[in-house]
């Protein structure tokens, strides 16, 4: 038996979420975040995968380059919904 002890749960690295449509794509940013960009190359915003108890939550994020904050507009169970919001934000 060894006496070492986790202190942290190591980070998980999850793979990019799949969207049925094709007008964005995401481009990873880090670990849980990607930014989603639109066809012509523009950055709509932010998607981050946050867990949560009953699953996977995708976070629809802007960046506020006043502050240097990621503001939050929604929180949705499918990627794609989470994109949508940001698409017609």
């Amino acid at each position: 038996m060894s006496d070492t002890r986790i202190t942290h749960l190591p980070e998980v690295t999850y793979a990019t979420p799949q969207l049925t449509s094709k007008r964005e794509k995401l481009v990873r940013a880090s670990e849980h975040l990607w930014r989603v960009q639109d066809a012509a190359g523009r950055i709509l915003g932010h998607l981050r995968i946050v867990a949560d108890p009953l699953g996977l939550r995708y976070r629809a994020e802007r960046l506020h380059l006043a502050t240097g904050a990621f503001r939050i507009v929604g929180e949705f169970w499918r990627p794609d919904d989470a994109v949508q919001a940001l698409r017609n934000g």
